[in-house]
């Protein structure tokens, strides 16, 4: 019996198991809505038919909207009491209703009910669509694998690889984990790791990572990582730690309101008896008022201005690849005045490229036999520069299969190599000799060692032959980057380990205008400190480990998609698809949601304070004051919605 037909029955039995859950997940989240509107329907049609209904049936009625109404709310209000031992506005608003009812008003203690649950709904809709971008992502992630054990197939959960173990990937199938192909080749859809939607061609030795697309032909790939820490489940990792790190004014917001309340309830009760005494209030009229002053000082609009727009931003920043790993770090980058970039990996792609090359006139080789040499010996060294070499004679579909008869490596200078005979020399001025560079080359090198560019000589007993200049080119997107921050009256600075000239020249050629060369990681964080005191707050961009602590020093730090694991722990924001234009973006997102914010807390507080005086000087009745404290509510959680587009 084939392994497809064991498995089958599981898979259908699985699949109904996880659908099941899914299915009910689904509708308890529209749970608090449906109730909400189920409520407004009982009390919209109790009123209607309040004239045709005797005075029990219309009271069942009204106790049946507040009930399923006013559950949720109040079930959440009973629980926070009893965990924190605090008041809280969930308990405020029942009491009004239940004291409006208790006073004859049942249809506006429902209508406080009903609006109070709708906007508790809308809140809850906010928090579930800034949770989408997870759900999403979880889903591109294969449950199975089909292991490869022995020349046998094995369907076994994703959990259960284990670094070394190979797997089958058909066309059409998501790569369950990350690794490196084993064997055969493809074409992967990487878009939702890297954001690019051209398909990568993968084979024999490339990287495959969790969640995307094999398009073509089947592949064996060899687990190098656990399932737990693919790069899906670091984005998932990074989302989650989001929703749970609050910002300044959020955590103010809910210190404030446990005091709030108390104030309101006992304001409440003073205001029970005082005006009946003091002003010649009928018992009536004062119990009204005082049920009004619960209603309206409830601060519900205040509670509700920070987090639904918070979460909105958080949403937002997820869907165009911008991690923010919590509230704080998206209200803090407003605040940033100065960027600092790392330039390896950061304003540069991380891995130098052939720009130039040059070849003696003199030399007994013609150009293809010079590179076919040369190609054939640095093939021999895993060097980054060697390798980039490689890679431009490949780019020339120039054949590397000359015979090294012996090859030695000399430390921080180069390769020596006997090829038929002959000896040749591939690497930096201190291997060849100044005098025989300068004789050969009369001055070019030194103008291009000027632009930034690392020299590589090869020489044989001609003399020097040919002359390489590669350079770790520029990100495209670094230019149009660095002018956004500008544009934002934004200082950005370079820091880098490079020599002066490259340092320089880089600079330059990305519009940096301030640039500090040649900083180990201790220079990095004092460089951070001395931008912090000149310009308060400061963000650093960067991808590496030694970037880390310089990360970790700034206000705000910020690391490239695929940086270090160190960069990635370390930073407050990420960068998944290593997009910088995305920081000017994350900027403006994170400005705009500090404007809804305050406009939010302004209405809402101003809007308390009218419904206060209005009651005061009784120019306002129950129902106008829950229809203006709920409808500010749902507006200002409305306005923060705004930042979901």
């Amino acid at each position: 019996m084939s392994i497809e037909t064991l498995t089958q029955p599981m898979n259908k039995e699985h699949e109904a198991c996880v659908n099941k859950p899914k299915r009910f997940s689904q509708l308890c989240k529209h749970a608090q809505l449906i109730a909400a509107l189920f409520s407004g329907f009982l009390i919209f049609m109790t009123w209607l038919l309040e004239e045709y209904l005797s005075q029990p049936w219309t009271v069942t009625l009204y106790v049946t909207a507040y009930i399923i109404g006013g559950f949720a709310k109040a079930k959440e209000g009973i629980e926070e009491t009893v965990v924190h031992k605090e008041l809280n506005v969930e308990l405020l608003m029942i009491i009004a209703a239940i004291g409006a009812a208790s006073i004859g008003y049942w249809t506006e203690g429902a209508i406080l009910i009903f609006i109070f649950a709708l906007s508790g709904a809308l809140e809850t809709y906010t928090m579930n669509k800034s949770e989408k971008e997870i759900s999403s992502l979880m889903n591109l992630q294969p449950e199975t694998a089909l292991r490869l054990r022995d020349g046998k197939e094995q369907l076994i959960p994703v959990t259960d690889l284990k670094v070394g173990d190979h797997f089958l990937v058909k066309a059409g199938e998501r790569v369950p984990a990350d690794g490196t192909i084993f064997r055969g080749e493809t074409a992967l859809e990487e878009a939702a790791i890297t954001g690019e939607s051209i398909p990568n061609k993968k084979t024999t030795g490339d990287d495959v990572f969790a969640g995307t697309m094999n398009l073509n032909g089947s592949i064996t790939v060899q687990v190098t990582k656990p399932a737990s820490e693919s790069v899906f489940q670091k984005i998932i990792h990074l989302v989650q730690s989001a929703k749970s790190e609050k910002s300044p004014s959020q955590l103010f917001i809910e210190q404030f309101e446990g005091a709030y309340v108390k104030v309101v309830l006992f304001a409440g009760s003073v205001l029970l008896f005082l005006p009946y005494y003091a002003f010649g209030w009928t018992w009536q009229e004062t119990f009204y008022r005082a049920m009004i002053f619960l209603v309206v000082a409830s601060p519900c609009a205040l509670v509700a201005s920070i987090m639904p727009a918070t979460l909105s931003a958080i949403s937002n920043g997820a869907r165009k690849g911008i991690l923010f790993k919590g509230g704080v770090h998206v209200e803090g980058l407003a605040q940033v005045k100065a960027v600092a970039l790392d330039k390896t990996g950061t304003i540069t792609n991380g891995t130098p490229e052939v720009t130039d090359v040059l070849f003696a006139e003199n030399s007994s080789f013609s150009k293809g036999k010079l590179l076919q040499v040369i190609g054939s010996i640095e093939k021999e060294s895993n060097h980054p520069l060697a390798n980039a070499i490689v890679s431009y004679i490949n780019n020339k579909n120039i054949e590397q299969n000359e015979q090294i008869d012996s090859l030695q490596d000399i430390p921080g200078k180069g390769l020596k190599a006997k090829v038929n005979g002959e000896t040749w020399w591939i690497g930096n001025e201190s291997l060849i000799g100044t005098e025989t560079i300068c004789h050969f080359y009369n001055g070019i090198h030194e103008q291009l060692a000027k632009q930034g560019k690392t020299l590589v000589f090869v020489a044989n007993d001609d003399g020097v032959v040919a002359l390489f200049a590669l350079k770790d080119t520029i990100r495209k997107d670094i230019v149009d980057a660095i002018k956004g921050l500008q544009k934002e009256n934004i200082e950005v600075v370079m820091l880098t380990g490079d020599h002066e000239e490259t340092a320089k020249a880089i600079a330059e050629e990305a519009g940096v205008r301030q640039y500090y060369a040649n900083c180990l990681p201790e220079d990095k964080v004092a460089k951070i400190k001395e931008l912090k005191q000149k310009h308060g707050h400061v963000a650093m961009i960067g991808d590496g480990i030694n970037d880390a602590p310089a990360l970790a020093t700034a206000n705000l730090g910020i690391a490239m998609g695929d940086g270090t694991d160190v960069a990635l722990e370390t930073a407050d924001v990420v960068l998944i698809k290593n997009d910088l234009t995305k920081v000017s973006y994350a900027l403006q997102l994170s400005q705009k949601m500090n404007r809804i914010v305050k406009q939010n807390v302004v209405f809402s507080i101003t809007v308390i304070i009218l419904l206060l005086l209005s009651n005061f000087l009784q120019l306002i009745h129950l129902p106008l004051g829950v229809i203006g404290h709920e409808g500010s509510t749902i507006l200002v959680i409305l306005n923060g919605l705004r930042l979901l587009k």
